[in-house]
């Protein structure tokens, strides 16, 4: 790993082992390569029922009639619900608009819907039993399209919309709208020397994480229920939960339970609020734990999109203008769909400088499966369409396509397609030169002294080549993306830290409601209190409702928000116990009158090392607490026609260089090397750091060659629900993925830290287009690539 810049350990406070800029260890990372982990699907409660959802088999139908008796009469079923047994008039939930019902109530929208719920004894029965609830349905027509959504004949999927998007929407079954217009394109069109034009298809994903859905819904002695459940939200879940429950909040008791992944899959509900119901129509506790099968039905997927760009350039390589319009498919229900075209808008230009532009992005209902939150959340499929676009101008211009990216490349200064300035690194063109510069693997590496390792071959172990016809292809991308909610939304995170002494020795105790999802966040709340308090032990306690939000696993946020509520809550503990040393202490020495004392080690020492005092002395029957919010700085909505405003609080940059090998006959890809060069401002832990980097290029990978929820586009039925059909990378499929971190502080965050989950998933998708592209000489302008669109069959 390389580093350069400014050096951005700009920590006030200890130097204790373990703290920030240190490749500390996961305290859950043995229990889970060992399977010792528990998740949320393992948990256990004596007279535990076992609860079950019907789904709808059809994408778009009138419910004429259901009949639940004979599920009702089965030995072991303790209840049956349907739309007309919810306990209250709240009866829809939603992450901002409140669209999607608890149960289907009298019409199904897309297939897989939930219709009716049972509780019994016994997994099987409670499967046997929903089997057996009868439904009469009456198909009506679908809608799959933008063609079939905005047609004059088209059924309105939610008539009488009264949501705030609704006003600015030109059709009702288009959830939003957002243009960015800055400039004059159509007076830059005119000063381009060449311009180019694409039509871009990416398809749907799913985020595939390890654990399905699952939790325990627990029946409480006050009428409450405690709900223990695997998200990524814990107090967004809570929200939408009590209405429907007609509890109040304080009643609806939440605790996160073993997370098996998310990458956005699991922002939106899926059995929270079906398992608190029967557990308080029962008075048992429930359990519900979804297979692989109800998984996919049961949240939601990345849009899929159609990208029409149009980018024009001057002779001498730099761009006049980009004009695109993006539609994507929000599937039956809102969602995050707002917020996926807001970035897809605000971002569709890419980390370039390019003063005229004109994009239009929407995000349209259907009875397609509803999509939402995804790792890139709307900037990767824009980032697929714009680089793919970079590579067709400086074809077209007989440019080195890295040295026409740096040419255009924005800086710390540039201005945004909205408006905003960029006002912290932004160095696009050195994470391309030293992406670029890194060594490329030695070619033909599948010849050995015995012959062809198939390992190293397209088709692999499958045994389809021993080097026939296979050409190896290099392809670059780079992307931009947000860090933190935008657009306004009041993103604030809260911290309670707590430092008492126990069996003499000093403790820190975090407390948060941050959803760790194997992000590694624990750790980082760990290093930042051993950093600001100088104590060597440190305590997280369970993530739970019991403190205050701490927002979304999401946006790569929770490291730069949360923990900047860690940090800030520390910083206010550590002042009150040099406040209480220095009323203990204080007359013993004059530093202690000064405000430069440090905690370090365990000791309160002067900024000069000297040590004063134990902290287990200062604190000896004392302890002190603190529970603080921490927000970075606002952000405003974008302008509903320009798409002017200030909305983003961070942008993050990375760049890939692809390498592979295609066999052009049969149509297969081997991807050799993913290398990656990206900024993260500070590595508050390396080792993690680089973890996250090339988990997001792995599934950027899995995005270029591999990933499609394939839905018929007649029955709007999704037709490859499991793991057998959805393929995702595995170890033999992964490359090497070289990674190279920049540190450029950003003045404006914690540490100067920068959010880096995301930004790698962005560029390393079109990266590996490019160089299939390279290597076959074909246009491919969808994703993800299968062996026909290679050989010609498609």
């Amino acid at each position: 790993m390389g580093t350069t810049g400014t050096p951005t350990n700009i920590t006030q406070g200890s130097r204790t082992s373990g703290g920030i800029g240190e490749s500390t260890l996961r305290p859950d990372g043995t229990l889970k390569v060992t399977g010792e982990f528990a998740y949320s699907s393992d948990m256990w409660h004596e007279d535990m029922l076992w609860g079950h959802i019907l789904r709808s088999p059809v994408a778009h139908a009138e419910i004429v009639s259901i009949d639940t008796s004979e599920a009702f009469a089965q030995p072991g079923v303790y209840a049956v619900m349907t739309y007309d047994d919810l306990p209250t008039d709240v009866r829809n939930y939603g992450l901002e608009i409140q669209d999607t019902p608890v149960l289907a109530n009298g019409r199904v929208r897309h297939h897989g819907e939930p219709v009716a719920i049972v509780a019994a004894d016994h997994p099987e029965t409670a499967r046997r039993a929903a089997a057996k609830i009868k439904v009469e349905y009456r198909e009506l027509p679908i809608v799959t399209d933008e063609a079939t959504a905005t047609a004059p004949d088209a059924p309105v999927l939610h008539p009488g919309r009264t949501d705030h998007h609704a006003p600015h929407a030109p059709h009702p079954n288009i959830v939003h709208r957002q243009p960015i217009v800055r400039g004059d394109v159509e007076e830059a069109r005119g000063r381009a020397d060449v311009i180019v034009e694409g039509e871009y298809v990416f398809g749907m994903q799913d985020q595939a994480f390890l654990g399905p859905e699952s939790g325990l819904a627990v029946p409480a002695e006050d009428g409450g229920v405690d709900l223990y459940i695997a998200t990524q939200w814990l107090h967004a879940d809570l929200r939408q939960i009590a209405p429907v429950l007609g509890l109040p909040e304080d009643k609806v008791r939440m605790t996160l339970a073993g997370v098996g992944g998310a990458f956005g899959g699991r922002e939106d509900l899926s059995m929270q609020i079906h398992a608190c119901l029967l557990a308080l129509r029962t008075g048992k506790p429930v359990k519900i734990v979804y297979n692989r099968f109800e998984s996919f039905f049961g949240h939601v997927h990345r849009h899929p999109a159609k990208l029409y760009y149009e980018h024009g350039a001057t002779r001498d390589g730099k761009l006049t203008h980009v004009k695109c319009r993006i539609v994507l498919d929000g599937g039956a229900y809102a969602s995050s769909s707002p917020a996926v075209v807001g970035n897809a808008a605000s971002l569709g230009a890419g980390p370039y400088v390019i003063d005229d532009v004109d994009i239009e992005v929407i995000a349209l209902y259907t009875n397609n499966p509803p999509c939402g939150a995804m790792r890139g959340f709307g900037a990767v499929q824009a980032c697929f369409a714009y680089e793919a676009q970079m590579d067709k101008l400086a074809a077209k211009l007989g440019m080195d396509p890295v040295e026409f990216r740096q040419l255009n490349a924005m800086e710390q200064g540039s201005v945004m397609p909205t408006g905003q300035c960029v006002d912290s690194p932004a160095p696009v063109a050195e994470l391309l030169r030293r992406v670029k510069a890194m060594p490329l693997p030695p070619e033909r590496q599948w010849e050995t002294t015995e012959g062809a390792d198939v390992r190293q071959l397209p088709g692999g172990l499958s045994n389809t080549t021993h080097g026939e016809g296979v050409v190896r292809g290099v392809g670059y991308a780079v992307g931009i993306k947000n860090v933190g909610f935008s657009e306004g939304f009041d993103d604030y995170s809260t911290a309670r830290v707590r430092m008492e002494v126990v069996g003499g020795e000093p403790v820190a105790v975090v407390h948060t409601a941050m959803a760790e999802v194997g992000q590694g966040g624990v750790t980082v709340h760990a290093q930042i209190a051993r950093t600001e308090l100088g104590v060597t032990q440190v305590t997280i306690q369970p993530a739970d409702t019991q403190v205050g939000s701490a927002g979304s696993t999401s946006a790569s946020r929770q490291t730069y928000v949360t923990g900047g509520a860690v940090k800030y809550a520390c910083e206010l503990v550590r002042e009150k116990v040099l406040e209480i040393g220095r009323r203990k202490f204080g007359s013993y020495h004059p530093a202690w009158a000064t405000a430069e004392l440090l905690l370090e080690g365990g000791k309160v020492v002067t900024d000069g090392g000297e040590a004063l005092a134990d902290l287990a002395d200062v604190l000896e029957d004392e302890a002190v607490e603190v529970e603080e919010v921490w927000r970075h700085r606002p952000t405003e909505p974008f302008d509903m026609r320009t798409g002017q405003g200030n909305g983003h609080v961070q942008y993050s940059f990375a760049a890939h260089r692809a390498v592979v090998e295609v066999d052009t006959e049969l149509g297969l890809v081997k991807v050799i090397e993913l290398a990656c060069a990206q900024d993260v401002g500070k590595a508050l832990n390396p080792l993690s750091v680089v973890g996250q980097i090339q988990g997001g290029t792995t599934q950027g990978l899995g995005m270029a060659v591999m990933e499609e929820i394939l839905v018929d586009p007649r029955t709007a039925k999704v037709r490859n629900p499991s793991f057998t059909d959805y393929l995702i990378p595995t170890i033999l499929d992964t490359p090497t993925i070289p990674v190279d971190v920049l540190e450029l502080a950003d003045e404006h965050a914690p540490y100067g830290l920068r959010g880096v989950g995301e930004a790698p998933t962005l560029s390393s998708t079109p990266a590996v287009l490019a160089a299939i592209r390279a290597a076959t000489g074909l246009e491919l302008a969808r994703t993800p690539v299968r062996p026909e669109h290679l050989t010609g069959r498609a």
